[in-house]
């Protein structure tokens, strides 16, 4: 289901992911854990694996690279001399892999190792865990990518159904102190839990989801917390389906709720007995801060040999909230269609798109804003040697600002009549030709264009401002490729041109690069060169004059070493002075793999 550009994003919460406090059970059982599972990150492991392969594989490479630096006409911009040194280093025990990376350079030295941060993933058979830092994703109105301290296992048995649990701390808690310009960053301890059934056939499925959030009050002094600072329960439940019919036709939607209550030392008084938290019991106390919100999409696609049509539609409650997210976007409505096609015996692919997004759903704002997006892509392959790509987007914001002063200081219903209506508009096209001249395996040639117009205006009360812009980019080219004799050619032509308010700026400029390998394309060579000028309301204000040569040469396939050379000469002009100056930066760099 596509969605339209989000109009509000909700404050993210404050989080951190490191733990301060380890009492010595914990430290006894994360170093039984380490020596259990041997600590892996972010690669899954499988202890079926165990006595199948080798006990341990170590993988890893070094780079040493130096940088040398000269100019003339202005101050140097960076050292005349740099180097750094980076590695990896690997250790696969039974595809459980622990990664270990460092920097060092005549500037700074880093280390870094995945132990301050760890998870691990064993897996056996149809079980598979997650265990230490990690993040679950359950659905976007749920648990939507929070990472969280603790553990979540996944069943996927023979058959249709399969099973998601996770519990773990969303946020350490954060003393407040008044004295620290980031007092604000002051948290609760933030524990959850979450569960998700799947059911899936065929193509159809089915999803349950329970998600909950809950702030420990006890775990920071409240004394003198900031009345903006409270501790929040949160459980959210969530349905979703997807159904084919009709053999074409298939449709999908979700619908969530959430309750949000944003102080839990308030008086608990009894749940109302309308709303589908009445049977939770203990799992979630409905309180005097707690408010309900909803939040339902759905899509209908047809899908036909050639074609195929669609539309959706998404409704996101104000205020909508959900702790296991970090933003969220709520207030607003989306209609969406679309439709593709394959026209002319497949030689023409078409892809259309259109909606509406609206949002202040209950009329509590004091503006009210409406966007419409529409984009057309075409491909038309013309032959086997021509090719043509062209798309087109437009988006339009409406905003229409309610002022109490508009009904009160009007004479008539027609004074101020959409003066306080703003309209913003912005267009996007652009355009690609590929022609191939020669497909021969010894020669081939082809040219190519591409081009790119974006425009943007602004409209008050359907009237032009005298705001807005247009860009406009355009690149052609000629390349050729000689492949007995391991060389290549390429002719390239840039032109930029930006259009503001009094300003018309334009950059243009050939580029000339050749390459080519020798010996079993061991050693392979490059070099380029390039012209641009620079124009501003007619006027030339700089020239840019740039060299480029670059060798690399492989051996074994695990030594590579590189050098290069950069010459750019710049020469700007401005309304009082003339200024030039030439850079000159070379690099040699060796790495090797293991």
């Amino acid at each position: 289901m596509s969605n339209l550009t989000n109009l509000t994003t909700s404050p993210s919460y404050r989080h951190s992911f490191l733990g301060t406090r380890i009492n010595m059970c914990k430290a006894s059982l994360t170093l039984i854990l380490f020596l259990l599972f041997a600590m892996g990150h972010l690669h899954a492991q499988n202890l079926e694996s165990i006595g199948k392969r080798k006990p341990l594989k170590v993988t890893g490479g070094v780079n040493v690279n130096t940088i040398l630096y000269g100019v003339n006409g202005i101050a140097a911009r960076r050292d005349p001399f740099s180097y750094f040194i980076t590695g990896n280093l690997n250790l696969d025990i039974y595809e459980w892999v622990i990664p270990v990376s460092f920097t060092y350079s005549n500037q700074s030295s880093t280390f870094q190792q995945p132990f301050n941060q760890y998870c691990f993933h064993p897996k056996y058979k149809w079980i598979a865990a997650d265990i230490g830092y990690t993040s679950q994703t359950y659905s976007s109105y749920t648990l939507n990518g929070h990472v969280f301290n603790g553990a979540a296992v996944e069943l996927t048995p023979k058959g249709k159904f399969s099973y998601n649990i996770m519990y773990g701390r969303f946020l350490k808690a954060i003393e407040y102190d008044s004295m620290n310009v980031n007092a604000e960053d002051a948290a609760f301890r933030r524990m959850g839990y979450g569960a998700k059934i799947s059911f899936r056939d065929n193509g159809d499925y089915a999803n349950l989801i329970a998600f909950h959030a809950q702030d420990k009050m006890s775990s920071i002094e409240r004394e003198f917390l900031p009345e903006e600072i409270t501790p929040k329960e949160n459980m959210v439940l969530s349905a979703a389906i997807g159904k084919r019919f009709l053999k074409r036709m298939f449709f999908e939607a979700e619908y969530a709720s959430s309750a949000l209550s944003t102080d839990i030392s308030v008086n608990e008084f009894r749940p109302d007995n309308t709303t589908i938290y009445k049977g939770l019991g203990p799992l979630f106390t409905t309180r005097t801060s707690t408010s309900y919100y909803d939040a339902f999409k759905s899509a209908l696609t047809y899908k036909a040999d050639k074609y195929s049509l669609g539309v959706a539609y998404e409704r996101i409650d104000p205020e909508y909230q959900t702790l296991g997210s970090y933003f969220f976007n709520n207030d607003l409505e989306n209609i969406t269609g679309s439709a593709t096609a394959l026209l002319f015996k497949g030689k023409v692919n078409l892809a259309v798109n259109a909606g509406v997004q609206r949002d202040d759903l209950e009329n509590r704002n004091i503006s009210e804003m409406k966007r419409f997006v529409g984009s057309l892509n075409l491909s038309y392959k013309a032959s086997d040697k021509l090719n043509l790509t062209g798309a087109y987007s437009n988006f339009q914001t409406f905003t229409n600002i309610r002022s109490q002063f508009q009904e009160v200081n009007q004479l008539t219903p027609y004074d101020n009549l959409d003066t306080l209506n703003f309209t913003q508009i912005s267009q996007s096209s652009s355009f690609n030709a590929n022609y191939i001249l020669s497909s021969k395996k010894e020669l081939r040639q082809s040219v190519n264009l591409n081009t790119s117009v974006q425009e943007s205006e602004d409209l008050q009360g359907g009237i032009e401002q005298n705001s807005g812009s247009q860009f406009i980019a355009m690149n052609a080219s000629y390349n050729i490729g000689i492949t007995p004799k391991n060389i290549g050619f390429a002719l390239v032509f840039n032109l930029n041109q930006n259009k503001m308010v009094m300003v018309n700026s334009v950059t243009m400029g050939p580029t000339v690069a050749v390459n080519k390998s020798f010996f079993d394309k061991k050693l392979k060579l490059s070099t380029s060169t390039s012209y641009n000028q620079s124009k501003t309301n007619g006027t030339r204000t700089g020239q840019f004059m740039n060299f480029r040569v670059a060798s690399t040469y492989t051996l074994k396939k695990k030594h590579h070493l590189q050098a290069s050379l950069i010459i750019v000469n710049r020469q700007t002009t401005s309304s009082t002075q003339e200024k030039k100056f030439t850079e000159y930066t070379g690099s040699i760099s060796y790495n090797y793999s293991f």
